[in-house]
């Protein structure tokens, strides 16, 4: 039967209403269409109580129930309630619930909710007592951060508080781990704020009582407490639940209070083993009140305690959230403006003063936080605080506006966002601009803060020392995720504990690379692989291990460490990480128990960087042959048979092979897929043939060549021919050479076969230095004139007692090799020492400028003609030719001068507007992709534009066909100013290097009296020189060269940096470029001749 009270839920189209049942009172809700959605029912008995109306608040999440008790005995005291109830996960929670008088100042007159602020109840009571409550959602959670917090979550449901333990189930609400049974409903459940003893917690309930309840062992079971979903049908259960140590009353001073205001406490907080605090508000003012709630020592143990209220401090305004830091014991509370106190509840005289941040300013919230936090930044104790509106404040900054829930745990803030994100940042060298910065942008570099959740997540509690986080959805179900900045982070401290057992199974279970366990401190690692092996203690995880064991630093990589890691040390690079790890771990498991751990032995030789595969068949071969009688020792068949799961069965086939044991040859062939027609007429046949033989057989089988011929050499010479060709095949000369004697024949043929290999190679000089050391000294010498190694093939002539006649055509062909090669003091000598033709000599020495060496051979043979026919004619002829040269070199040197100083002052005076189409067209503009931002809009629209990557992106041919052209000192060019350094650059080195020549030319111009001519070059070059160094400066000017060791396009490099760069009016300069700008050195050297002056 439906009666009275009616409400109409503002969104979700429902209608809730009341309905009696034979022996309880529901309250119901119907959908438009008069269809039943859902019921639940009311915590009273039948006919005890009816119900005055029905109130949705604004946004439909708080359904609030104005109950009045029915007359039943005469003189009895009527109760009116106001119950607050919401759904979660299609259960429905009674959350609080608020009794009044139904006579005096405390009765109800008129209840409703807030149409602005949706958690506002406004309650009117006889005589014009005015309430006003602000509700809001919080999560009750225990604060320990040490192995013995059980993570324990308490949600209120009527006269029941719901707790979950985290740490051992999770288990999704309305279910629970344990529920404690109350006398009256619960408004409000408190953990004790202690490091040790954080499991403890206390309730408030609606009769102003606490219920303290206490983890530890208890004399007998106690009724209060009963298991939820995790007891039953004879299970054990692995739970230690808390039992109830007492049940304090709370003793007013002024009973008057309490009867208008039910909740004349709230905000309690557990801070000391037999300290609450509680905050009241004064009904006069708006002036808030902090108590102390001392637990009274009792002498006789009763079940009922009281509460004294030992000491008050009354503060100037309306405080609406408290909160305590268990770590350093701090009292934050916050008034209703925002401004946050720091309570010194510790100190004698308990004062209130404002909160200050690192600057020594007040605290002051720009708006009021639902929940605050205390935490450590940076080593300073920040207030952490977000409103309802999803704004996050660190002291008095915002941080963030996308904030939908956070929670502090031990060195970390975790927090869930609006982008349906999870970030996790550690605090312990933050700052409050890292923090903005890492909040602000949508991705980070480091994949350890940040990951994706569940659209609406909110975090519930993160579990200490442990990895899980638990995250509720909108619903209501619950989801654990590992977040990997926590993951990352407990490995870490199980690794430096040596807590390996522990962090390989949370690593083999969450799928973290399992190379971490070595490279987050190398040394450590190998210092106690032992440890490692003998808490592992399972061949399968052992070689679980060795089979995701690579080379790469994963700290480099996949894991990068905090940036305060202090532990992280660089390991040694001369030895391979593979081969330390594993003979590291084989030397400590065959130290421990060889037979147990045979395959992690073997998987330790398989996984070397280079295989070690002959040393595992031979294990496996001594494996059958003495088999061990120890009870976990592993037979040779399943040594075999793990062996084919880590390599390939042909190339284990193949190594067998090369063991030269045809047992075990056999031993895998079996194993093995192979057809045995396949393999035994080959094994057959090997059998029958000499050992040597047999082995060279086998190595040229698996082209293993180079000892193929090590064994073929032993066979004798019957053999060598074979020999000869393989080498010759497979070009191992250098090998076979140290198998013979250097006095053996079959020495003497490979040199000589490897000297005709270097001769097609056009290897002349190495192939006749290869012919000289075996005796071919007529193939040396053709190697050498090849060559034009005169020095080599004159020694090698000498060898070969050549006529006198013979040995000048060899001299003269020597001498015109030289030639051909420049090397005219060569061919001089070659010429005059063995063709006996000085006179050549001396035109040769002349054409190569070598005056004083053809000087000392026309005094050596008396042929001073020479001097007036040949010699001072050339010296003339190179003065004049030198002259030529620097003038033209000057004049081209002034002419690039001057045309590069008209070139930069246009490009000064060169407007904006003409200065993209200048660099557009330019030959960077050619290396860009042809769809990039560079290019304005306008010129976009006037050039053809594709995404094809073909087009794009140029090849290699044009790449290099624009290097060639790339400076061009055509007038106008857009590169021309480069290509005026460039060519200024040539014509200061080119003359630079002319020092030496000019100073041997003007001594013998001075020598043979031809002073004018020489005082006439020694002034022009010096005048050419002189210009250069000048001119050094104004060329290559300290703008270009600062532009050049910035160049602005390289990888480094970005659409807007280039575009910067051209706005600047500064023309980008590719890396290739930059030594353009570096101005060539022009040496001190004296080359002036002072005789001439």
């Amino acid at each position: 039967m439906l009666t009275l009270g009616f409400g109409l839920r503002p969104s979700g189209s429902l209608i809730a209403s009341t309905q009696d049942k034979p022996n309880q009172q529901d309250v119901v809700f119907f959908e438009k269409n008069g269809l039943l959605h859902g019921h639940f029912t009311l915590p009273f008995f039948k006919d005890e109580v009816k119900v005055n109306d029905l109130l949705w608040n604004a946004d439909s999440s708080v359904l609030a129930v104005w109950l009045e008790d029915l007359q039943r005995e005469e003189h009895s005291a009527l109760k009116t309630y106001v119950q607050l109830w919401t759904i979660g996960n299609y259960h429905w929670y009674l959350k609080q619930s608020l009794p009044f008088s139904t006579s005096g100042k405390s009765k109800i007159v008129s209840l409703m909710w807030d149409p602005v602020t949706p958690y506002r109840l406004h309650v009117l009571c006889q005589g014009w007592h005015y309430l006003c409550y602000d509700w809001h959602w919080t999560t009750d959670r225990s604060s320990g951060d040490n192995s013995s917090d059980l993570a324990n979550v308490a949600v209120i449901d009527g006269n029941r508080v719901l707790v979950t333990v985290f740490r051992q189930t999770v288990i999704p609400p309305p279910m629970c781990t344990y529920r404690l049974l109350l006398p009256h409903p619960a408004n409000q459940v408190m953990f004790f704020a202690h490091p040790t003893k954080s499991n403890d917690l206390a309730v408030l309930d609606a009769s102003n009582q606490i219920s303290v309840y206490k983890c530890g062992d208890s004399p007998s079971v106690d009724p209060t407490v009963k298991l939820g979903a995790v007891g039953g049908n004879g299970f054990k259960v692995a739970l230690r639940t808390p039992h109830l140590e007492k049940r304090y009353t709370i003793q007013f001073e002024n009973s008057e209070d309490q009867e208008v205001n039910p909740l004349k406490f709230s905000l309690l907080t557990w801070i000391e083993e037999d300290i609450f605090l509680a905050i009241s508000h004064s009904q006069s003012s708006s002036q808030s009140v902090i108590h102390h709630l001392t637990m009274v020592p009792s002498e006789m143990d009763e079940e009922q305690g009281q509460l004294n209220v030992s000491s008050s401090v009354t503060v100037d305004g309306i405080i609406i959230s408290m909160c305590c830091s268990p770590k350093t014991k701090s009292v934050a509370v916050q008034l209703v403006d925002g401004q946050i106190l720091k309570y010194l509840w510790e100190s004698p005289s308990l004062t209130v003063e404002p909160w200050k941040n690192p600057g020594g300013f007040p605290v002051q919230f720009p708006y009021p936080c639902t929940q605050i936090e205390l935490a450590m930044i940076g080593g300073e104790e920040c207030v952490l605080g977000l409103t309802d509106r999803c704004r996050f404040f660190i002291n008095d900054t915002e941080v963030a506006s996308n904030i939908t829930s956070f929670a502090v745990y031990d060195d970390f803030l975790l927090l869930t966002t609006h982008s349906h994100t999870c970030q996790c940042f550690p605090l312990r060298d933050a700052s409050l601009k890292t923090l903005q910065a890492g909040l602000c942008s949508n991705h980070t570099s480091n994949g350890e803060v940040l990951r994706k959740v569940e659209r609406g997540s909110r975090i519930v509690t993160v579990v200490p020392q442990d990895t899980k986080l638990i995250l509720q959805m909108p619903r209501g179900n619950l989801e654990v995720v590992h977040h990997r900045a926590l993951v990352l982070t407990q490995i870490r401290k199980w690794l430096d504990k040596l807590m390996f057992k522990e962090a390989f199974e949370c690593m083999r279970k969450l799928r973290i690379n399992l190379n971490l366990i070595h490279d987050h401190n190398p040394k450590v690692f190998l210092e106690n692989v032992e440890t490692f092996i003998r808490q592992i203690d399972s061949v399968n995880h052992i070689n679980l291990f060795f089979t995701e064991l690579k080379e790469e630093d994963v700290t480099k990589t996949m894991y990068p460490p905090p940036v305060n890691s202090s532990i992280q040390l660089s390991r040694d690079t001369s030895e391979k990480k593979l081969d330390l790890i594993c003979d590291a771990m084989r030397a400590a498991m065959e130290n421990i128990n060889p037979h147990k751990y045979c395959l992690s032995i073997l998987t330790s030789h398989v996984k070397k960087t280079t295989p070690e595969l002959e040393i595992v068949l031979q294990k496996v071969h001594e494996l059958q042959e003495n088999a061990p009688s120890v009870p976990d020792a592993v037979s040779a068949e399943e040594a075999l048979k793990y062996l084919l799961l880590l390599v390939d069965v042909n190339e284990l086939y193949d190594h067998s092979l090369g063991t030269y044991d045809f047992d075990l040859v056999l031993m895998v062939a079996e194993k093995s897929q192979k057809d045995p027609k396949e393999y035994l007429p080959f094994l057959n046949t090997l059998k029958k043939m000499e050992t040597n033989y047999q082995r060279f057989t086998i190595d040229k089988h698996l082209k293993r060549f180079e000892k193929a011929i090590g064994h073929l050499s032993k066979c004798g010479p019957e053999y060598f021919p074979e020999c000869l060709n393989l080498i010759k095949d497979k070009n191992l000369y250098k090998e076979a050479l140290k198998l013979y004697p250097p006095n053996s024949q079959q020495y003497q043929a490979i040199s000589i076969a490897y000297g005709e290999h270097l001769v097609q190679e056009q290897l002349h000089e190495p192939a006749g230095l290869v012919f000289a050391r075996c005796g071919a000294h007529s193939k040396a010498l053709s190697a050498f004139l090849t060559c034009g190694s005169w020095q080599q093939a004159l020694c090698v002539a000498a060898q070969l007692d050549l006529t006198q006649d013979q040995l000048a055509d060899l001299g003269r062909t020597l001498a015109g090799k030289l030639v051909e090669q420049r090397k005219y003091s060569d061919a001089a000598i070659v010429l005059e020492q063995y063709a006996q033709n000085y006179e050549e000599a001396v035109l040769l020495l002349l054409e190569g400028a070598a005056w004083e060496e053809a000087l000392r051979l026309v005094y050596k043979y008396n042929r001073l003609d020479i001097i007036e026919t040949n010699i001072k004619p050339s010296i003339l002829e190179a003065q004049k030719n030198y002259m030529a040269f620097l003038d033209s070199e000057t004049a081209i040197f002034s002419r690039h001068k001057n045309r590069l100083l008209v070139v930069r002052e246009l490009k000064e005076q060169a407007p904006q507007a003409h200065l993209g189409e200048e660099v557009t067209h330019g030959q960077e503009s050619e290396l860009f992709s042809e769809t990039s931002s560079v290019v304005s809009g306008s010129e976009m629209s006037g050039r053809y534009s594709h995404s094809n990557s073909r087009i794009s992106a140029r090849s290699s041919k044009n790449r290099r066909k624009a290097e060639r052209k790339k400076h061009s000192l055509k007038e106008g060019s857009p590169q021309e100013d480069l290509a005026l350094l460039e060519a200024l650059s040539e014509v200061v080195q080119s003359t630079e290097k002319l020092k030496d020549e000019v100073h041997r030319l003007l001594k013998m111009l001075f020598l043979f009296e031809f002073d004018e001519q020489g005082r006439e070059l020694q002034m022009a070059f010096e005048g050419a020189l002189q210009l250069m160094e000048r001119s050094l400066p104004e060329i290559w000017t300290l703008a270009y060269q600062q532009n050049s060791t910035t160049p602005v396009l390289g990888p480094n490099s970005t659409a807007n940096s280039i575009m910067a760069s051209y706005q600047q009016q500064k023309t980008p300069v590719p890396v290739l470029d930059a030594e353009i700008f570096i101005p060539p050195k022009m040496d001190r050297t004296q080359w002036k001749l002072s005789l001439l002056e």
